[in-house]
């Protein structure tokens, strides 16, 4: 994949750094798919697909705060949606040019783990559609 940061913003503390070795102690299989090789879960597949519970979502890599619940929405895409991060600085995005796209990739700016991408077709008040990976995301719940 060609990666370009496009917003480089401090992630919110310390960056995470393991080996692949390390990753793989920590991550489920499929966790370790996207967020270290950037793999996609099916559509409609996820384990928050449709959640509705209110709460957190962090990263499953690093615990990182990523979404609020209440940002998030039915796009009808397959995959969690939300409108926005939750803090400023907690996700990256790099340029994607993988499967003839030009995209926008999402990344925890605190371990670097692939999320998901946004895209400027969401609702108000973006207008953005943070399009998520499920196995990337650990909700807690309020």
């Amino acid at each position: 994949m060609s990666e370009t940061p496009l917003r480089s913003k401090p992630a919110s503390s310390t960056q995470v750094e393991k080996s692949e070795s390390e990753w793989r102690q920590v991550l489920t299989p499929m966790q370790y798919a996207v967020l270290r090789e950037k793999a996609t879960e099916r559509p409609f597949s996820g384990e928050y697909e449709h959640e509705s519970r209110p709460g957190t979502y962090v990263c499953a890599g690093c615990g990182e705060t990523l979404f609020e619940s209440d940002a998030k929405f039915d796009s009808g895409c397959g995959w969690p949606s939300f409108t926005a991060p939750a803090e400023d600085g907690h996700v990256a995005e790099a340029r994607d040019t993988t499967h003839g796209m030009i995209r926008t990739e999402v990344l925890c700016a605190k371990c670097n783990g692939h999320l998901g991408h946004v895209f400027e077709d969401g609702p108000a008040p973006t207008g953005l559609r943070y399009c998520i990976n499920s196995a990337a995301l650990k909700l807690q719940p309020k």
